[in-house]
């Protein structure tokens, strides 16, 4: 493969993104388009509907709540897509970046429920996305450091913390967990085949096939397990109706050690948010260097502060760039961001409609853990390419080992953390949170003079 050459001119890194279908600015037709926005919805919206399940599990919400919640945080992810494809001013990357509700963010927001109701939680939802908002305009102070090397090794955790998802999903699911059937070999032979189908068709010659890759694996595993009687459609009768977005429907109010939780979550997010741009656009061939590459940076981290800000807003929590999304374009070779118009739309309609996205919420773990399983593993090793397009001399390789460890093993065995105050354990239970302040920690504090 040529050699990626980072600087301000796109060119050269276009001609090493040589295996994509369809560039940036491209405006592929309806149909390719409709295809690879498919995909990538049927790639984040379990993800973004989980952390208000979970939410709402903890802090014990009836189902009318939860559902409206669930709602909300779909039609926000819209709108938050939608600003981050199109840009609104300086609130945007400009980039195909999907944005969702955030893992990192459960733990702070349950504690804050607990003490002070769902008023609590969005109130610091709001009030603590102002942090990423000033970060995103700090950023082209702040090179040193947030470095390529920290991207590169925020994003590899990033992706090895999803792939542990994806294999729990593999295997059936924590529900499969509970009743005794994680892992058998119906569970495992659903996600295999639809593992197989994808990487089968993904290597075709044919550009639909490839872009369809994700969609035929997904089908056929659907069908498959429908046949095994793995899903129950009479669940379809049970929900319908229409969910309006109501700004501050459950009230407002501000305490300051849930916006201090948050806050702390959030600087981490944006830099996450640096990592996933970063790999967006290496992936998309644009720059990853340069002044075009820091305004974009910029206004991907102020979009994702500000689409936080909306989300508690109305109803929703906060949102953060999906890194999966980025094994996607890699998987389908469309980069275009104007997909990211129609997966907008999508979202923004099932948020109304809940019945429209019950048809994915049916669909088997297994199913969908043997196409999450292949796309984690592109975000790692999106992460990997970061970093080894950097010079690693001694000091990178400490840098990278310590927070792999810490990361890792963070998310190996989290009751490392047992005795940590409730705050901080909800914080530094991510992998991603823990081996990225190390990085950024051990980055600025080891000095070693090279021979």
């Amino acid at each position: 493969m040529p050699e990626i050459k980072f600087d301000d001119h796109p060119q050269p890194a276009r001609k090493a993104s040589s295996e994509l279908i369809y560039y940036l600015e491209d405006r592929p037709p309806l149909a390719d388009a409709f295809f690879a926005a498919l995909q990538h919805l049927l790639a984040i919206f379990v993800a973004i509907v989980t952390p208000p399940l979970i939410i709402a599990g903890a802090l014990k919400l009836d189902l009318e709540t939860t559902s409206y919640l669930v709602s909300m945080s779909l039609f926000v992810s819209g709108i938050a897509t939608f600003v981050q494809c199109r840009t609104i001013g300086p609130i945007g990357c400009g980039l195909l970046c999907i944005q969702g509700t955030s893992f990192s963010f459960i733990g702070p927001i349950i504690a804050a429920g607990m003490t002070g109701g769902l008023s609590s939680v969005f109130g610091a939802t709001i009030a603590a996305s102002s942090v990423e908002m000033i970060v995103s305009r700090l950023l082209v102070y702040t090179k040193r450091i947030i470095t390529p090397l920290i991207s590169g090794i925020v994003v590899t955790l990033i992706g090895m913390s999803l792939i542990k998802v994806g294999v729990i999903a593999c295997g059936g699911g924590f529900a499969a967990k509970a009743n005794g059937t994680f892992g058998s070999m119906e569970n495992l032979g659903i996600a295999a085949l639809v593992l197989f189908l994808i990487i089968f068709f993904n290597r075709s010659a044919n550009r639909y096939l490839r872009m369809s890759s994700i969609v035929i694996g997904l089908t056929i595993g659907y069908v498959a397990a429908w046949a095994v009687g793995m899903v129950d459609f009479s669940r379809v009768s049970d929900y319908g109706g229409l969910n309006v977005p109501l700004p501050f429907k459950y009230g407002v109010s501000f305490d300051w050690g849930a916006i201090i939780g948050l806050g702390l979550v959030y600087l981490i997010t944006s830099i996450e948010a640096f990592g996933d741009i970063t790999a967006n656009s290496m992936i998309s061939g644009e720059p990853v260097r340069g002044e075009k590459f820091m305004k974009r940076a910029q206004g991907g981290i102020l979009a994702d502060g500000f689409n936080s800000m909306l989300g508690g807003i109305f109803n929703s929590f906060p949102n953060s760039i999906f890194a999966q999304n980025n094994g996607m374009i890699q998987l389908t070779g469309v980069a275009s961001r104007y997909v990211g118009y129609f997966i907008a739309g999508c979202l923004i309609l099932m948020g109304l409609f809940p019945a429209v996205g019950l048809i994915f919420s049916l669909m088997p773990d297994p199913v969908l853990g043997g196409a999450t399983l292949l796309m984690f593993g592109t975000v790692a090793a999106s992460g990997i390419r970061i970093i080894a397009s950097q010079h690693i001399d001694r000091k990178a390789v400490l840098v990278m080992a310590l927070s792999f460890s810490f990361g890792i093993g963070v998310e190996m065995a989290p009751e490392i953390l047992t005795h940590f105050p409730e705050t901080l354990r909800g914080i530094f239970a991510s992998g991603i949170t823990t081996g990225g302040l190390t990085a950024i920690i051990a980055n600025a504090l080891i000095h070693i003079k090279e021979d």
